[in-house]
């Protein structure tokens, strides 16, 4: 035997399924995205309000109703080991929302627009554009009762695919009532679907008589005719739910905003009433829906309040990011203005200060750090400052350091590829000089491209 031991190799630990990194090279895309869809809200009045992804799970249970989907089989809830608290990760934004509005006493002085961006948490089975750790952009509007806070919501939503420039999505609306309205049609779906028990797949038998409004939202194909023929949920509306939906179409005939009245669009959350809108793309498969909103005015009193009306949305990020892609989006990678190359004895120092120094002013600067720790030749610093994407190449050696100044080497094409020599006081000025009259012919025709770097 011999004297060596074989060390055991360490497992490579992967990330956990159906939780996906975002990687610097899509990073772009989703800055764009948020920064739109930021941008677009607050240009409705709306205010930004960050919620914790941890809550207690009695807060999820009892707003969404304990026999929906989520709540039986989706939600990550965990007991606290240091003291014994039921938390759930929070499988979506409006019931932390809603929780956060009442302990902060957020509509004292009046109603509010609130807006969110985050991560949410559902154990279903991953697929395309629908993961278990996935992020939302939503919208709130508490205190507001009547139907032109749903359109205002819907219209928004319209300026944001604009923006985006995403185009074949698709409104689809209905009314599900008020909760008198409801049992009484519930009473009588039920009834319907008994009589049709043997067409029932398990999924409908199991929400039979516990969320049965659900059934008709099924995709089983082999249900499609008996689900059409089942009770309408439009027929048992009263005057006032009625009245409310004819005003908010009326708003978006208005604003030119086309739209489908689907009678089967329901809500697995207890505590929706009268509106619920979809935007759906017909270019994502099966998980077409990008949007989904609607009005929940019992929510509050449900979760300990005062009656407060309230309509909302959420929409997926992954799929937006997907239908960007598709649409060839393009986004510009995120480069620096400056790279900052040195070589040889001394010029490290000095690299250090004019870095800090042009960062100060609002430039982004790299500066350059040898991979290995060992100092890099001057090509291949060159190489990389080339790749980088920055505009300027802040070149200091020893003669440099010396003599008080520094080469500028401009990378980009469309502008002076000369390199000039600048004294370090007047380094600044020079560079910011520069960017500013780049910025400006770049508004006229930019043509920002690599060149070719010469063999130094």
């Amino acid at each position: 035997m011999s004297g060596k031991r074989k060390e055991g190799k360490v497992r490579k630990i992967s990330g956990v399924k159906g939780m996906n990194d975002i990687l610097p090279v899509d990073a772009p895309l989703w800055d764009f995205l948020e920064a739109t869809a930021e941008s677009v809200l607050k240009s409705y009045g709306y205010q930004q309000i960050r919620t914790p992804i941890v809550e207690e799970t009695a807060l999820f249970a009892r707003g969404l109703g304990t026999v929906t989907d989520i709540v039986e089989k989706e939600m990550y809830s965990f007991e606290d080991a240091l003291n014994g608290d039921n938390l759930t990760l929070r499988p979506e934004s409006t019931a932390g929302v809603v929780r956060a509005v009442l302990e902060h006493k957020l509509t004292y002085n009046g109603p509010k627009r609130l807006w969110y961006v985050g991560a949410m948490f559902r154990h279903e089975r991953p697929q395309r554009g629908r993961y278990r750790q996935f992020h939302q952009i939503g919208a709130e509007a508490v205190g507001f009762a009547g139907p032109d806070i749903d359109a205002e919501l819907i219209l928004l939503c319209q300026r944001l695919w604009d923006d985006l420039g995403l185009q074949h999505i698709h409104l689809e609306l209905n009314s599900i009532g008020d909760a008198e309205e409801r049992s009484r049609h519930r009473t009588d779906l039920i009834a319907y679907f008994e009589k049709h028990k043997n067409l029932l797949d398990e999924d409908a038998q199991r929400r039979l008589y516990t969320n049965p409004l659900r059934i008709l939202d099924t995709k089983n194909l082999a249900m499609q005719d008996m689900v059409n023929s089942a009770p309408k949920l439009m027929e048992y509306l009263g005057r006032k739910s009625l009245a409310h939906f004819d005003g908010l179409q009326t708003i978006l005939r208005d604003n030119n905003i086309p739209f489908t009245v689907n009678t089967r669009l329901v809500r697995g959350m207890d505590y929706y009433n009268r509106t619920v809108f979809e935007w759906i793309s017909n270019e994502l498969g099966a998980q077409g829906t990008v949007c989904g909103g609607g009005r929940y005015d019992p929510l509050f009193e449900m979760s300990g309040g005062r009656p407060t009306p309230a309509c909302g949305f959420a929409m997926g990020a992954e799929r937006l990011i997907e239908l960007l892609r598709a649409g060839n989006t393009a986004t510009a990678a995120e480069s620096p203005d400056v790279y900052v190359v040195h070589h040889g004895k001394g010029t490290q120092l000095e690299a250090f200060r004019i870095a800090e120094t042009l960062r100060g002013t609002g430039l982004t600067v790299i500066l350059h750090c040898p991979p290995d720790g060992m100092e890099s030749s001057f090509k291949s610093q060159m190489k990389r400052a080339d790749d980088s994407g920055a505009v300027f190449a802040v070149i200091l050696g020893e003669d440099e350091v010396k003599g008080g100044y520094a080469g500028v080497k401009a990378l980009r094409s469309g502008m002076e590829n000369n390199q000039q020599q600048v004294s370090l006081d007047g380094l600044t000025d020079y560079l910011i000089d520069q960017m500013v009259g780049r910025d400006s012919s770049c508004e006229q025709a930019c043509s920002c491209d690599h060149i070719a770097l010469p063999d130094y």
